[in-house]
């Protein structure tokens, strides 16, 4: 099985400039965990969920509603992302993916055909291809016809 017939095609993408605030919502309204970052179509980074909290203060805190609003909306993708991003081709086969993703543990990777951003990867594709397989499937290795 090739990346290309698991990967998501068509993923959301957003610029550096995009507001956090704004990129939360898109990512919850979405239900995606990572956003990818382009400039003029070029991926210059990614940006998950857990970025977004590491973002973000402390539940804990004394700040008011607006305070913390404001403050969030301050920052930038740009300011949370992770700037170095590994990527794969949508032509490499899906075991190398997770080979990748397990031993960076990351939780996606962008699919690139050269420089065009042509999909994502997942955690969750690897699980919704594994959710269509059938018991017996599984036990011999193969998938479902």
């Amino acid at each position: 099985m090739l990346v290309r017939e698991l990967m998501t095609r068509e993923p959301l993408t957003v610029s550096g400039e995009t507001g956090l605030g704004t990129a939360r919502i898109l990512m919850r309204e979405a239900r995606i965990r990572h956003l990818l970052v382009v400039d003029g179509g070029r991926l210059v980074g990614i940006m998950s969920d857990r970025d977004v909290r590491q973002a973000l203060p402390s539940p804990a805190t004394s700040l008011s509603v607006w305070e913390l609003n404001y403050l969030v909306e301050r920052l930038t993708v740009a300011d949370v992302m992770t700037r170095t991003v590994m990527t794969i081709n949508p032509e490499r086969s899906a075991p190398d993916a997770a080979r990748i993703m397990l031993d960076h543990k990351i939780g996606c990777l962008p699919v690139c055909d050269g420089t065009a951003i042509v999909g994502i990867i997942t955690e969750a594709d690897f699980v919704r291809a594994f959710a269509v397989m059938d018991e017996a499937a599984i036990m011999s290795g193969r998938p479902r016809e």
